[in-house]
């Protein structure tokens, strides 16, 4: 964990903020990543809705009931905050790592950094990030938990009528600390998340790469593929859990905290219920997170 890598691949060198914003800002994240859009929606019923028998009932229930529309619920206001998201997760990483080594390697800031320093930095990344997120998520969720069809004359409207609603209503009846419902679940998640997903990354690029030369695009984008899916798997219990609290209050019971949601959770539903929607996250993990790194790594390079 603690040792040096020595591939000297552009993602862990510390570099100057603007590039690694401009990077980031470029390109697609983890969370609302646009090519798994339309199995989002059914990811989060799984884990919040008792009523499905699977991905495939799921999915088919969900195109009876709703047409194709329903499968995009809940995806414009993430699509619209996917920059600020993405510059603040890599932009606080690539940060945190200039500082780290300008403060522990001062005489050999241009050499990786190590394992150690990454792992650091991409929990500082997900902890921070996770607030920027939390409303965006939460607002998400609940608009992708309406399984109610498209409008029609004469028929009752849905709960939220968009992503802007939405927010108001949940302001309106919640007070501002409604829009973090689910916040600290959400930090929980994405804290030691961030990190194992940057480090298995740069352990297996630094695998795959000859002694002093940059990783190819093929090893990106099997890194980056075989990241995301690591991250899921150990972001998926708690995301299970932050789904949940965030719709406490409207279709579940409320919850006293994250340790009250992992007990009822587990008590209802048995163990299984903590792994619901790995499936679907951990096939749409690896092209989109493969993708991911691709190009920002093009970019950091691009602008160095």
């Amino acid at each position: 964990m603690s040792g040096r890598p020595e591939s000297r691949n552009w993602l862990t060198r510390p570099l100057p903020p603007s590039p690694a914003l401009l990077a980031s800002c470029s390109k697609g994240q983890r969370e609302p990543s646009l090519p798994s859009s339309s199995v989002l929606p059914t990811q989060v019923r799984l884990q919040t809705q008792t009523t499905y028998r699977g991905i495939v009932d799921c999915m088919v229930k969900t195109y009876r009931h709703e047409s194709l529309l329903g499968f995009f619920k809940g995806m414009s206001f993430p699509i619209a905050s996917i920059a600020v998201v993405n510059s603040v997760l890599f932009g606080i990483y690539s940060n945190t790592l200039l500082a780290l080594t300008a403060t522990s390697h001062q005489e050999r800031r241009a050499q990786p950094p190590s394992y150690t320093h990454i792992f650091i930095a991409g929990c500082t990344g997900g902890f921070l990030q996770a607030y920027f997120l939390a409303p965006f998520d939460l607002i998400k969720v609940r608009l992708q938990n309406q399984t109610e069809p498209r409008a029609k004359p004469g028929s009752p409207p849905p709960r939220y009528r968009g992503p802007v609603h939405c927010a108001a209503s949940i302001f309106q009846e919640e007070g501002p600390r409604g829009l973090f419902r689910g916040a600290w679940a959400l930090t929980l998640r994405d804290t030691p998340t961030m990190g194992i997903y940057f480090i298995t990354y740069e352990c297996l690029c630094h695998q795959s790469t000859p002694e002093g030369q940059n990783p190819s695009s093929a090893t990106v984008l099997v890194a980056g593929g075989f990241a995301g899916i690591t991250s899921w798997v150990t972001a998926t219990p708690l995301d299970v859990i932050k789904s949940r609290m965030q719709m406490a209050g409207l279709n579940q019971r409320a919850h006293r905290g994250v340790l009250d949601c992992i007990v009822s959770s587990a008590r209802q539903e048995g163990l299984g219920v903590f792994f619901r929607g790995l499936t679907i996250n951990s096939a749409r993990a690896f092209p989109v997170n493969a993708v991911t790194f691709l190009s920002y790594e093009y970019l950091l390079h691009l602008w160095q």
